[in-house]
């Protein structure tokens, strides 16, 4: 897969067909996103928020920071509008009226808020990646709202390779060490087990002995947009859970 030719969302789903309903799904909550998408986040003062980095604070969770977000239930109040008349799969179409009529924390509450989130914070999360040392945060968390990492991913290589987590919520992408677990950060003479798939290029499961914790891990360059995305690896997730296997981190597919 070369980074000259990225690999595409239809190319995907093409030779995955058992992923098209998702693929539906996600193309309709992606348009209702881009619909009410309105308010874009500032650019927080980042000495202000400096300090707040190096002790190792989220940038959404610091005072000091203070990035302005839409309400979260005013966005999915708006995201069940805009999809409750599409031709939504019958299963989604009961959790949506069901989520309107009572809007408590879901998967699906978070599935659409942080389509939401996501756009608006772009450019905050690009600005923030020119920014930080990332050195400086070699965490197990993201560095921007927090979350565990749903996926990696290996860049350059041979001995000079990086492994960046990637955040399945804002889609921050941060370094981490090269070796070791990232959910309980057992790192003594300890490397990841791997699962390699069959047919899946650049794509495959690496996991820890210790805690049973996985990260799918996209090996490669220039299709980033699809292989980091989560959904498009949810057969990977299924292939880890058969081998016993735990998702450590939250996914915004549980719906």
């Amino acid at each position: 897969m070369s980074p000259a030719m990225p690999m595409t969302r239809e190319a995907w789903v093409a030779r995955h067909p058992y992923l098209e309903p998702i693929a539906g799904v996600r193309a309709l909550v992606d348009i209702a996103a881009a619909r009410i998408s309105r308010h874009v986040a500032r650019e927080p003062e980042w000495q202000e928020y400096g300090e707040d980095f190096h002790a190792g604070i989220p940038l959404l969770h610091s005072e000091r920071a203070a990035v302005a977000l839409s309400d979260p239930e005013a966005v999915v109040r708006s995201m069940l509008e805009e999809l409750m008349p599409a031709a939504l799969p019958a299963w989604l179409a009961d959790q949506c009226r069901v989520l309107r009529e009572d809007l408590q924390p879901s998967a699906l509450f978070r599935c659409l808020l942080w389509a939401v989130l996501a756009r608006e914070l772009e450019p905050v999360v690009i600005a923030f990646g020119l920014w930080r040392d990332e050195e400086r945060w070699l965490r197990n968390q993201c560095p921007t709202c927090g979350a565990a990492p749903a996926m990696a991913q290996l860049v350059g290589r041979n001995e000079g390779r990086l492994r960046l987590l990637s955040c399945g919520c804002c889609a921050t992408r941060w370094r981490y060490r090269r070796t070791g677990c990232p959910f309980c950060e057992h790192v003594d003479d300890h490397r990841l087990a791997v699962v390699a798939v069959d047919g899946e290029e650049g794509l495959r499961v690496d996991y820890c002995e210790r805690c049973q914790g996985y990260l799918k891990t996209y090996d490669g360059e220039g299709s980033e947009g699809v292989l980091l995305a989560d959904w498009t690896s949810l057969h990977l997730d299924l292939l880890a859970r058969d081998r016993g296997l735990k998702r450590l981190a939250a996914s915004l597919y549980e719906v």
